[in-house]
């Protein structure tokens, strides 16, 4: 059944629209099945995605056609379409009235997925008017509250150090608070892998109190704050609640130097908001393993790391993963850094939509794959800033004067881009960086091709 004379309205304007302030929009990439409409399977998505179904049904009435979602711009050759859902359609929370992220992806990527005449639909962007974008809780803490308890500046404090230990899993407890100690003599923060938990070869509560010790005996031969990133994540809310607790319990005097890691993609909104709303005064770690089955350039359902990780800001993610723009191993290139503008910044372009963030905190780019001392540089230079969290795994227990090595070579890419000094003069005169273009030769070629004969 066509239902373009109810779901489309292609005489409304997007400015207006915007203007109005009453409608989400969300724009897709969209292709119908072989013998439909482009323009009818759009409307057929409108319908599924608001108040109607594949027919008319008796129980329809005036205020109800008054919430229909509406196809607004519907491009065949482009294979576009954008839709405007009013935010009456999405449900709120019963306690305080709040929006949740839960009904915003049950309208925009729930039903309409799986329609029979839809061969492929993507959301490629939306925007969020302020009258909703102000019921989402949005992040408590971001790098600024990291800053502080490094002893930073508040504004432009730098790069965070940090390192994932591996193997990421199959370490005993000891040996992983040894690892940990060790980069922490160089680094500041250490976060566990995504699948570390309550494994029986090294259950949490035995882990956390040594890597607990571990901080304080680091801390102590430094004389520097060290943060630790401890993976609470769980199907059941109160497990998480109970980790939590006992994490902060175990940590004491430093449980301010704590985050918790939550993999958001995995076990869902609720597992985020559990965090964000039970220890608003942590760090929110959102990991996003698994999301390279929907995001992936690849795919053309469901849809993409913008998205995702805009969405992760609305649920209050301090921080987030965002790729390594094409600079690492991950999938990625140099054009990913709007998404990281767009977790950062109180107002910016996305691929279709200019988004204002109304004064929301901002979420932090955290930076790991594959990255390195070597890569750092043209990473910088491509963001433009280095105010983020960079986690080297390899390229800190990689280096071949070990993790405290690494560590320092980090930190000294940092340096000599912040100053504007060449790496390969700069690794004249620091050589935990000279000794990560031994370590890390391949990408010496690479980057540096003439770095053998400067440092001999």
């Amino acid at each position: 059944m066509d239902q373009s004379n109810r779901y489309a309205n292609l005489n409304l304007n997007e400015r207006d629209l915007i203007a109005g302030g009453r409608h989400v929009l969300c724009v897709y990439r969209m292709a119908p099945k072989k013998g439909y409409g482009y323009l009818e399977t759009a409307a057929h998505f409108a319908a599924e995605s608001s108040t109607g179904t594949n027919v008319e049904v008796c129980t329809t009435d005036d205020f109800t056609r008054g919430v229909d979602a509406l196809v607004y711009e519907a491009d065949e050759a482009a294979s576009l379409m954008k839709i405007a859902y009013p935010i009456e359609l999405f449900d709120r929370n019963i306690t305080d009235g709040r929006a949740m992220i839960a009904s915003f992806l049950t309208l925009t990527v729930g039903n309409n997925q799986g329609m029979s005449d839809v061969e492929n639909a993507q959301m490629l962007d939306f925007y969020i008017p302020p009258a909703y974008l102000q019921l989402f809780d949005g992040p408590a803490m971001n790098i600024e509250d990291m800053w502080r308890v490094l002893g930073r500046p508040q504004k432009n404090g730098g790069m965070v150090v940090g390192t994932i230990i591996k193997p990421k899993l199959g370490l005993r407890p000891q040996p992983f608070a040894d690892a940990c100690h060790s980069f922490w003599l160089g680094g500041d923060f250490i976060k566990n892998d995504e699948p570390q938990g309550n494994q029986v070869f090294a259950p949490l509560k035995d882990t956390i109190r040594l890597v607990a010790d571990a901080m304080r005996r680091a801390q102590d031969t430094t004389g520097q704050a060290k943060l630790f990133s401890a993976n609470i994540t769980a199907d059941d809310p109160f497990e998480m609640i109970a980790r939590g607790e006992y994490i902060l319990e175990t940590f004491a005097e430093n449980a301010h130097h704590v985050a918790f890691l939550v993999d958001g993609f995995v076990a869902g909104a609720t597992a985020v908001t559990t965090c964000r709303r039970t220890f608003p005064g942590q760090f929110l770690h959102y990991h996003r393993a698994g999301h390279g089955a929907i995001t992936s350039p690849q795919s053309k359902r469901g849809y993409t790391a913008f998205v995702h990780l805009k969405m992760a800001r609305l649920q209050g993610a301090s921080g987030i993963h965002t790729g390594t723009m094409g600079y690492g191993k991950m999938e990625g290139d140099p054009s990913d850094k709007a998404i990281a503008y767009m977790l950062e910044r109180d107002e910016a372009d996305g691929p279709f939509y200019r988004q204002g963030w109304l004064g929301m905190k901002p979420t932090t780019p955290i930076i790991s794959g594959g990255m390195n001392a070597l890569r750092l540089p043209g990473f910088f230079s491509n963001l433009g800033h280095a105010n983020f969290i960079q986690t080297s795994g390899g390229g800190a227990f990689g280096h071949k004067d070990g993790p405290v090595a690494g560590a320092h070579s980090l930190k000294q890419a940092h340096d000599a881009w912040r100053d504007g000094i060449d790496l390969l003069d700069y690794a004249k005169e620091h050589p935990e960086l000279a000794g990560a273009f031994f370590s890390f030769q391949k990408d010496a070629d690479t980057l540096y091709p003439r770095w053998r004969d400067v440092l001999k």
